[in-house]
């Protein structure tokens, strides 16, 4: 049954009031994601960007049929809240089960000591906004002696938190980044090590020591998961991580963390990894005209190399230059074809085949609508998968939001402290 039972949501809803979650709320939840993921995972694995026709609109024909009557500007409109369309079931019952198996509560913050004039200068705005969300939300029990800033980048977040004059140690692997941010924590007077590490490598082991916070602010895929396993490894007695691109990893498949995760029968492809990150904060009108041409192009072309291949199947095709979308569609066609060594198209209405990749567009949109209501729940559980990890090390965890939404899509924090 893709819907759930009418008399089970209250219950569903009492039990996962938005608050932080901590301690023995964490497995329960986890418990929660897992079997609404695993009932449903026949709706949001398979990617409508690859297919012609969904495996499940042949048993929601009136929830198909009205997604596909809907425009892009509608689709655009409801991308980032989906679960507030009011669209035909089992799309609503879904969307309410979502909702409530997604809530979190905002970590408690608190105010910071006023920062140098100008400290600010160099960071990007939104990036200046996380930082300082991130920062207020970092409260333990004892007072942290030494930051430890991983993969810092220039070293921003470190910086700000060293103002109160603990020590800092950054770890990049850029090394023109390690050399600005050891210039910038001169300029800034603070007691710093800028280290140029790749934290994947076995040295990075050395680099962490019980008296060290690890933080990291959204440290991609393997290198969080990274630092979560070496710091309690290492005995640190607090860490504080926002993970992000959790489809970043080297294995082709999910690696759980913890017991709980490992006992699952979820089985996670990076593809699968990479439906969290299909919220975005809304880009400029030209970023957003771009990446509309980009995918109807691409999706014109996927109608095409299946007559060329003789074969109803998608065909990946690697990210292109802007220039192509330059080009005359026809050429497009033609070279996207030779780089994909297919035979050369014969004349055709090449207007009519882009237009079609148009429509595709709108039609997928729509339809990512559906799986898009289990971005959050995966999100969640991956979440919850490194906060059981933590836990089963001896931690006490508080995962819960940062920031709001249009700061950072991804504003979900794990603080963990030994207990």
């Amino acid at each position: 049954m893709d819907q759930p039972a009418m008399g089970s949501l209250p219950n569903l809803l009492t039990m996962t009031d938005p608050t932080v979650l901590t301690g023995s709320a964490l497995l329960p939840r986890f418990q929660a994601l897992d079997r609404f993921l695993l009932r449903h995972q026949h709706l949001w694995r398979p990617r409508p960007f690859t297919h012609l026709q969904l495996p499940w609109e042949t048993q929601h024909p009136e929830l198909a049929a009205w997604l596909r009557s809907r425009s892009l500007a509608d689709a655009e409109a409801a991308h980032n809240q989906p679960e507030l369309l009011l669209a035909p079931e089992p799309f609503t019952g879904l969307a309410q089960e979502s909702l409530a198996l997604s809530a979190l509560g905002d970590l408690p913050t608190h105010e910071r000591a006023p920062l140098p004039a100008n400290f600010a200068v160099d960071i990007p705005g939104r990036k200046w906004q996380q930082i300082q969300a991130f920062a207020a939300c970092l409260s333990f029990n004892q007072r942290p002696q030494h930051w430890l800033d991983w993969c810092s980048g220039k070293g921003h977040l470190g910086q700000l938190l060293a103002q109160d004059g603990q020590a800092l140690t950054c770890l990049e692997h850029d090394p023109a980044l390690v050399a600005a941010g050891a210039q910038l924590s001169a300029r800034r007077g603070l007691h710093s090590q800028h280290i140029e590490q790749d934290v994947l490598a076995a040295s990075a082991a050395s680099q962490l020591h019980p008296e060290h916070t690890p933080v990291a602010l959204h440290a991609c895929g393997d290198l969080h998961v990274r630092l979560l396993q070496l710091a309690s490894a290492a005995g640190c007695g607090q860490l504080a991580v926002a993970p992000c691109c959790y489809n970043r990893i080297a294995a082709s498949h999910y690696q759980a963390l913890s017991t709980a995760a490992q006992a699952s029968d979820l089985r996670l492809s990076v593809d699968d990894l990479g439906l969290p990150l299909s919220e975005t904060v809304t880009a400029g009108a030209r970023i957003r005209r771009q990446r509309d041409s980009s995918m109807a192009r691409r999706l014109a072309f996927d109608l095409l190399q299946r007559e060329l291949r003789g074969s109803d199947e998608y065909l990946s095709t690697p990210s292109l230059p802007v220039a192509w979308l330059h080009k005359d569609f026809a050429d497009y066609c033609r070279e996207l074809a030779q780089l994909k060594g297919l035979p050369t198209p014969t004349p055709r209405d090449w207007d009519a085949l882009e237009q079609r990749g148009w429509q595709r567009l709108a039609h997928v949109r729509n339809l990512e609508l559906l799986r898009n209501l289990f971005r959050r729940p995966l999100e969640l559980w991956l979440l919850l998968d490194r906060a059981l990890f933590l836990q089963q090390q001896g931690y006490a965890v508080r995962l819960g939001h940062f920031c709001v939404s249009h700061v950072s899509p991804r504003n979900l924090m794990l603080l963990a402290e030994r207990q």
